[in-house]
């Protein structure tokens, strides 16, 4: 990070804690429409669907990636409303997802609550999740956009890619940076790029502008997760809402491990790789790891890519005019990073 960059990221953090609050003062108005949206499109006529849907829509969320959409259209000005319904298609896309990768990773916590699997089953999760998804590509064809249509489908593709990546490392310990890198920029990325990038065209703006957003949205989803993955092990589940060392449980090479095993001793690699492949999951285990990873300076380098990734994103959106949209999408980056500290 150069000095100019680390003074624009001290001046912020000078000011008071980073939050959501200034993005979700900017797009309040439109975020009721939104959820108007959202609550009218989740309903069905089997009873089951709204009641699963809800339990996850209504969990306690921040809705940070549809925010992005409005908060986006802000930033450029847009004074339509096509943005309300692609902004609900991304929240439906990002909630099918957490339907069905709670079932994969077979969580029993999201939010600080229940998962839908715990509570009714993998096949009734698996299913709204379908039903999710279709409703998203309802409201993005009635945004009578081919071109909206082509991001939001390509980037519900990329995803499903992402995920499938992710399950092939599984328990991989030999992942390499690059196919980690690839993983969270599919599964996680792209859906904040192609929220963001939207925004453009439906306020038809250049190229340039489309990419300057696409941009930002993905370097904010790529520090997004590099934190995440370093709060499996620094956190606890009060304060991520989900259980905590799930990913080491899992076997998931997250970037830490993938620091902490190129830095290790012979005996700290034989741990890891015990570990990775599911043979050490105790909560012993887990301390042990979160020590490996303090002492080879994993977990603190991974947060100084977050940082490094945050900053591209805010380097992304300079092209555009000084502003209460700009400084928000600018604070946002920084609160998905401060959660770490």
């Amino acid at each position: 990070m150069t000095a100019a960059a680390s003074d624009n990221v001290q001046s912020l953090r000078r000011s008071g804690p980073p939050s959501l609050d200034p993005m979700m003062a900017l797009v309040a108005d439109g975020m009721n429409q939104v959820n108007a949206v959202i609550l009218d499109r989740m309903q069905s006529r089997i009873p089951l669907i709204p009641e699963l849907a809800g339990h996850l829509i209504a969990g306690g969320g921040k809705r940070m990636r549809p925010m992005l959409t409005l908060a986006c259209s802000e930033l450029l000005g847009y004074a339509g409303t096509r943005h309300y319904k692609l902004a609900a298609a991304v929240e439906f896309i990002h909630t099918a997802t957490l339907l069905h990768d709670d079932v994969v990773d077979g969580s029993g916590l999201r939010r600080g609550r229940k998962t839908a699997n715990i509570i009714w089953g993998n096949s009734a999760s698996v299913l709204v999740g379908d039903f999710l998804f279709s409703r998203s590509f309802e409201l993005m064809v009635e945004a009578e956009s081919l071109k909206v249509l082509k991001i939001l489908s390509g980037a519900s593709a990329i995803i499903a890619e992402g995920e499938v990546n992710q399950l092939s490392a599984q328990r991989r310990i030999d992942t390499s940076e690059e196919q980690y890198l690839d993983i969270i920029g599919a599964k996680t990325a792209a859906l904040f790029a192609a929220a963001c990038r939207i925004s453009a065209v439906v306020a038809e703006r250049d190229e340039t502008q489309e990419t300057a957003l696409d941009t930002y949205g993905r370097y904010l989803g790529i520090a997004f997760q590099l934190v995440d993955d370093a709060l499996d092990y620094e956190s606890d589940g009060a304060t991520m809402g989900k259980d905590a060392g799930d990913d080491f449980r899992d076997g998931k090479v997250t970037l830490p491990v993938i620091l902490a095993y190129a830095r290790g001793s012979d005996e700290d690699r034989a741990f890891w790789k015990a570990a990775i492949a599911g043979h050490k999951i105790s909560d012993d285990d887990l301390a042990r790891a979160t020590g490996l990873l303090r002492r080879t300076g994993a977990i603190s380098d991974t947060l100084a890519r977050a940082r490094h990734y945050g900053q591209r994103a805010i380097d992304a959106i300079a092209i555009f005019p000084q502003g209460r949209a700009r400084d928000a999408l600018t604070e946002a980056v920084e609160f998905a990073i401060a959660r770490a500290y």
